[in-house]
């Protein structure tokens, strides 16, 4: 089989480590079987996409909607790097996730509106399919309805009329969607666990994705929930795609 690769861009070893090993057991890999390229340390290497069985972008501290001249020369350089490489994923139909920070690299690529109106607070929230959803194979398997942890400072509020929207929350229009017939998006975390948002609110807890005094009681509601189902995405991703 050939491998997936996983392009990452958390700077915290803790958090970068913690998010890959969350990928290789929720989408059943070996380490051989995932590729991580961790772009916030350095150019994207050349990639021949045929190398590969598909490509999940994992989720960011980098705000894509925020104004240029806030950004930093590295988150500039990797959505310029991701841009030119979606240039081709989207232009061959590659198989594509992209996890929370998906949304803003594959919604910003193809026309979306990414902004700061359908934020959600960290922790765990129900996520509803379309009809569309409940019909498509990334989906298979999972509930009509899920709980799922979110925690996003931007979303997508306006899809292009090319893109299938297939799942949302009360608080946030958008939560998955898909372009053509094998590129997705999620806002929700798929990978994430109880044990895996408790590491990251642990280590976020001054990045502005909430006030630092509310973590234990965030880190309390995380070990209350039930949140078995996002997992499935990664699952039915591999599986559809290995060549």
């Amino acid at each position: 089989m050939k491998p997936f690769l996983l392009l990452a861009t958390r700077a915290e070893d803790a958090a970068a480590d913690d998010e890959y090993q969350a990928y290789l057991r929720y989408c059943g890999l070996k380490p051989e079987e995932l590729v991580r390229i961790r772009l916030e340390s350095g150019p994207l290497p050349a990639l021949e996409l045929s190398d590969y069985s598909g490509v999940i972008v994992g989720g960011s501290p980098y705000t894509s909607s925020d104004p240029v001249e806030e950004k930093s020369s590295d988150q500039i350089r990797v959505e310029t790097e991701l841009s030119s490489l979606l240039d081709r994923i989207v232009a061959e139909d590659f198989p594509f996730l992209g996890a929370c920070y998906g949304v803003g690299t594959l919604g910003v690529h193809q026309g979306a509106t990414i902004d700061r109106r359908f934020g959600e607070p960290v922790g765990p929230t129900e996520i509803t399919l379309t009809a569309d959803g409940e019909r498509d194979p990334m989906l298979r398997g999972v509930p009509r309805t899920f709980d799922a942890f979110v925690g996003h400072k931007e979303a997508c509020s306006e899809l292009p009329g090319h893109a299938v929207l297939l799942a949302s929350s009360a608080a946030c229009p958008v939560h998955m969607f898909r372009i053509k017939k094998n590129l997705y998006a999620t806002q929700f975390h798929p990978e994430l666990d109880a044990d895996g948002i408790i590491t990251r609110i642990n280590i976020y807890k001054n990045a502005g994705y909430f006030p630092p005094h509310e973590a234990d009681e965030l880190i309390a509601a995380a070990l209350e929930s039930s949140v078995t189902e996002p997992m499935r995405v990664l699952r039915n991703f591999t599986e559809l795609y290995a060549r």
